[in-house]
Formats: C-alpha cells, structure tokens, sequence
C-alpha cells in the first residue's frame, strides 16, 4: 500500500500559509493543539519551547481567531482554551489535501494565482499546477492508494 502523505506536503504547507496568512511556527503549534481537545496555557508553553522564540504568540493566536477561550480560570482551576472553527477548518482542509484533495487554482481561492505575486509564489503555483495533474492522473489509474488519517 503507498502512502505518499508527504509527498507535496511543502507545497500544501506554502499554499496554507498564504491563503490563511499564518506563520509556519504558528501553523505548527496549530497542527500540534489540534488532537488536544482543551489545554491550558502551560500546556501550550510546552510546546512552545520547540518553536522560534516568540513571547507574544498565545496572545497572538487568541487575537487572530485560532484560539478560543473554552473555560475562563475562576475558583480554583486553569483556564482552558480549544482551537476556534477557523483553526480546525484549516487544520481540515490540510489533511484533505494531503488526502489527494486537489488546491484550488483560481485566484478567489488562491492568494497565489493573483496577477501580481512573487516569483517564489509563481514557482509554487507552477507545482499546484503538477501536483493537481499527477493527482487526477494517479485517481483515473486508481493508483492514488493514500489510506485514510483514521484507520
């Protein structure tokens, strides 16, 4: 059975930043809170240390609409926060790609088919472009053997 997960993981990643203008040490600590149903910002901090150093990014992250206050801290216990709507859309949309999904080309749904993008973004949108080809080729071959995230 192939699993090719990863196999364009670095341009999914790359559109995911873009369309949802979100760091990729922001995105990681998203993609890690994900399977955590409810933590606490000592729960956060641990993971935190792995990343760039960034003193404002729980604060940050709350401001932007990734995180969400679930329990307020009162009489006795923490505060929990879970990930909002917005952040397991994302996180969703991520593994559906990974999934064999194909990235949208058209620029109301890809800030990198814009007119007027870098030439990194050009490039990756260039790949986009390859990646959604070999993915139709490989599903019209039933070669596309990508188990599913939950088996």
């Amino acid at each position: 059975m192939k699993s090719d997960y990863l196999k364009f993981w670095r341009v999914i990643r790359y559109y995911i930043r873009a369309k949802y203008k979100i760091s990729q040490a922001d995105l990681e600590m998203l993609l890690f809170l994900y399977s955590e149903k409810y933590f606490s910002v000592t729960d956060f901090e641990k993971f935190n240390h792995l990343l760039s150093w960034d003193t404002g990014r729980f604060n940050r992250l709350r401001h932007d609409g990734w995180i969400e206050n679930f329990r307020p801290r009162g009489h006795g216990r923490k505060a929990l926060y879970g990930l909002t709507f917005k952040s397991t859309r994302m996180i969703q949309s991520i593994y559906r790609k990974l999934n064999g999904e194909e990235i949208p080309t058209h620029p109301n749904n890809n800030p990198l088919y814009k007119k007027k993008v870098s030439y990194s973004d050009k490039a990756y949108r260039d790949m986009i472009t390859e990646m959604n080809k070999y993915i139709r080729e490989s599903k019209s071959n039933d070669n596309y053997d990508i188990p599913f995230l939950d088996d």
